[in-house]
């Protein structure tokens, strides 16, 4: 046994990196203990009043997401094909690469406006008048979608860009707006904040939007122009308030390098840690189990003769079950096990997935009963719980772990690859992969087989692809139509009196590939790795700024 000299002779033996490890576990002791009597106290006025803010903040940033992500895709399936259609989901892309020019936002900015305001400022004006030329163009757009898919592309691609931007500023400034007993709450508020701006921007304006809808409850009929120029005024006001109203607390002043160059370095150094990495392969892959479902799932069913506005119903009677499990995740993330209900969400979120592809398979025609639609909305509510227990949770972590001298590009980093897992398979299911060798498509358009079929005088005439052969009165006439999956494609083929007859549907064949990949790289990585990485203590995240 060691005697008193004998352990300070030990002690002073170590190296740095072993004193480094031993004040880390001893600075991580105390700061759970802090954390766990903070927790016992009330929430402060201060901090409630900058949840509020929080919450308006990502309720702004929301409002594009819906429209990009949503209610525009929606407005758009009756006339595009999902090639066309995967086209427009690029304009998602800006949301998953925003690490890119994150540093730019940490390091430049005006100490008299504020480190964070001196971004949301501008990025929110810009955000407003871009939707009030949208509410000028919109009609023009929309009228001939097919004709101008790049133009609409790029119109979103760009406000979905300038709200990453804001983003950027958002979940920086949240690190600091709130006591640090209270952190976990920057993923509640960005939770409600973005999933009222979203669903706001898709199932409520869709429901709105349609006719029948504002028929049947006798409410005002919305168009896209009106809505867009109503949160163009909202944007507006609230930047009035911002750079009026609401003052910026000074940071804690640092002698480590903030510059552009500086901030790229810390970046690099952040993801040279090797559970930094793993995390990244997690965020990364981690989705592609129910990529299926949430990329495809709701064109299906609208394919299949299901309504928007009921559509809008089921998710409207669901949000505020989301905004329940944003809070319950939350809580449950408080502690030493912080990804435990990020991991458990993963098994009913994978199976609602399959159950959506069933659905889809089974789905009667329409209109549809009562029971069933019942069956859908509890489905759905279902569904989106363990989605936003997942989302919350994970977010909950990256507050956590994230250093606040950084935080708008380390939260950025983590969420960056958060977003990436999601949005990257969408292209790909929704249009394909071409191999260099032959023709190989992997997706729903690619790995569908569409045949046109068209009887005269008895025969029936089998025409698949972009060129068929239509023989009548002796006479052999080469007939140019579309695919005949859009409406489109559907209504060439109805022209000429034929009928689109689907004998493969690739939706089904991804489906059950993402599918088996899900539970498989779920038990063989992500439950083992999840489990070491909440294991460490936050300065384990850290690097030192020079």
């Amino acid at each position: 046994m060691l005697e008193d000299g004998d352990e300070e002779l030990e002690l002073n033996l170590l190296g740095d990196q072993e004193r480094r490890e031993a004040r880390q576990g001893l600075e991580q002791e105390e700061e759970a203990e802090e954390l766990t009597e903070h927790a016992k106290r009330p929430i402060s006025s201060k901090d409630k009043r900058a949840m509020v803010l929080l919450c308006v903040l990502y309720l702004i940033q929301g409002v594009p997401l819906g429209l990009a992500l949503g209610s525009v895709p929606f407005l758009l399936k009756d006339h595009l094909s999902y090639s066309q259609l995967a086209t427009f989901a690029l304009s998602s892309y800006p949301y998953s690469l925003k690490l890119l020019w994150s540093p730019i936002v940490d390091s430049i900015f005006s100490p008299y406006v504020g480190r964070r305001k001196s971004w949301i400022i501008p990025m929110q004006l810009t955000v407003g008048s871009v939707m009030l030329y949208m509410s000028l163009n919109v009609q023009r757009l929309m009228d001939n979608p097919e004709n101008h898919v790049n133009e609409l592309t790029f119109v979103f691609t760009s406000l979905v860009l300038i709200s990453a931007t804001q983003d950027i500023a958002v979940d920086g400034w949240a690190l600091t707006l709130l006591s640090h007993e209270n952190l976990s709450y920057a993923s509640t508020c960005q939770t409600i904040g973005l999933n009222t701006g979203y669903f706001a921007s898709f199932t409520v304006f869709l429901a709105f939007n349609s006719v029948e809808f504002s028929e049947k409850w006798g409410v005002p009929h919305l168009t896209l122009s009106g809505y867009l120029r109503f949160w163009s005024i909202a944007c507006y006001l609230v930047t009035f308030w911002l750079l009026f109203f609401k003052k910026e607390d000074k940071e804690v002043a640092t002698e480590a390098d903030l510059s552009i160059k500086g901030v790229y370095k810390t970046i690099w150094a952040i993801c040279k840690l090797k559970h930094v990495q793993s995390l990244i392969v997690i965020h990364f892959f981690g989705k592609l189990g129910f990529a299926a479902n949430e990329a495809a799932t709701s064109l299906k069913m609208v394919e299949k003769g299901f309504k928007r506005e009921d559509l809008a119903i089921a998710v409207l009677i669901d949000f505020p079950f989301q905004i329940i499990g944003g809070y319950l995740a939350a809580s449950w993330s408080r502690g030493d096990r912080p990804l435990r209900p990020w991991i458990w969400a993963f098994w009913p979120r994978l199976g609602f997935g399959l159950m959506a592809t069933f659905i889809v398979y089974y789905f009667p025609k329409t209109p549809i009963s009562t029971g069933f639609f019942v069956f859908l909305i509890v489905h759905t509510v279902f569904s989106s719980f363990s989605s936003t227990v997942q989302f919350v949770g994970i977010s909950a972590f990256h507050t956590r772990i994230s250093d606040p001298l950084i935080g708008g590009t380390y939260m950025t980093l983590l969420n960056t690859f958060t977003n990436l897992g999601g949005t990257w398979p969408k292209w790909f299911i929704l249009k394909g992969v071409m191999s260099n060798l032959k023709p190989l498509y992997i997706g729903v358009d690619a790995l569908s087989v569409a045949t046109c079929k068209v009887t005269e005088a008895g025969t029936e005439l089998a025409v698949k692809g972009r060129e068929y052969i239509y023989l009548w009165s002796h006479l052999l006439t080469v007939i140019s139509a579309s695919e005949c999956v859009s409406e489109h494609g559907q209504a060439t083929c109805r022209e000429i009196g034929g009928t689109c007859v689907t004998e493969t549907d690739g939706y089904y064949i991804i489906s059950a590939a993402c599918f088996i990949f899900g539970i498989v790289f779920l038990v063989a990585y992500i439950i083992p790795t999840a489990k070491k990485l909440q294991e460490l203590p936050p300065l384990a995240w850290r690097v030192k700024l020079s």
